[in-house]
């Protein structure tokens, strides 16, 4: 394994449940031995990758990647254009919104803005979601082809709940409903109680894809409002398509 990889590997054992880890705790999640992951931790935090934590033997991210980060999503069009488009709709019904990537069999959310209403969904920038099992990760799949779908997934991972696709043929039957409608609904599927909204879109030139997403206790939307975040996201959707020249045909990703 090459240093970048090795230290790639290390910022991947960080998450939402381990914010600090100690050269014990990184050596079990590799695995490797704890003297060649003490050494790489030294490393990583004199580059400022990570930090220690006062005189504990603990270690956190570094501002270095909150900082870039920020450059990250203040660097990209399509993200920006897409949170302008998420913010507005969720201004507009008081539901939280965000906007995510697929990486690899998960969704990550980049931005985030908190609902109005006193009952509203609030998920912490960067937890991963499945992608098979939610709104914003199925609008993302269904912009791949089948084929391409199925090698991703020769099989599903164990459904994080009934309403979840419990197949890879019920996943592809979902798709092509998402390509058929223009978006994606969840309900109590990746987190309990919780429904969602999403819509995709592209830029063919960076080949970047984002989801943008309206999320909200199941048990509080109203059909006015359901109506609403559709036709919201999806005009927005269109309108940065339209400026960035994403092909918003789902259907020609079927085969």
């Amino acid at each position: 394994m090459t240093t970048l990889a090795s230290v790639a590997a290390v910022l991947r054992c960080f998450s939402e449940e381990r914010t600090e880890l100690t050269v014990t705790d990184v050596a079990a999640l590799l695995p490797a031995p704890k003297s060649t992951v003490s050494r790489l931790l030294r490393a990583m935090r004199d580059a400022g990758f990570i930090e220690s934590i006062g005189a504990t033997k603990r270690y956190r991210p570094g501002l270095m990647l909150f900082e870039a980060g920020n450059v990250y999503r203040r660097a990209s069009s399509l993200v920006a254009r897409a949170d302008e488009v998420v913010k507005a709709v969720s201004g507009q019904v008081g539901h939280s919104g965000y906007v995510s990537i697929r990486a690899g069999h998960d969704v990550v959310g980049l931005t985030y803005h908190p609902g109005s209403h006193v009952l509203r969904v609030a998920t912490p920038i960067g937890r991963r979601l499945a992608a098979f099992a939610s709104a914003t990760g199925r609008t993302l799949l269904a912009r791949l082809r089948d084929e391409e779908v199925k090698a991703l997934y020769p099989t599903l991972p164990m459904p994080p709940s009934p309403n979840a696709p419990q197949s890879v043929d019920e996943l592809l039957a979902r798709l092509a409903k998402v390509r058929q409608e223009g978006f994606a609904e969840s309900n109590d599927e990746a987190n309990r109680g919780v429904a969602a909204i999403a819509v995709a879109v592209g830029d063919p030139e960076t080949r970047e894809a984002v989801s943008l997403c309206v999320t909200f206790p199941s048990s509080t939307i109203t059909q006015g409002e359901r109506d609403a975040i559709i036709d919201g996201l999806r005009a927005g959707a269109r309108r940065i398509a339209a400026i960035l020249g994403d092909d918003p045909d789902y259907n020609t990703r079927t085969h």
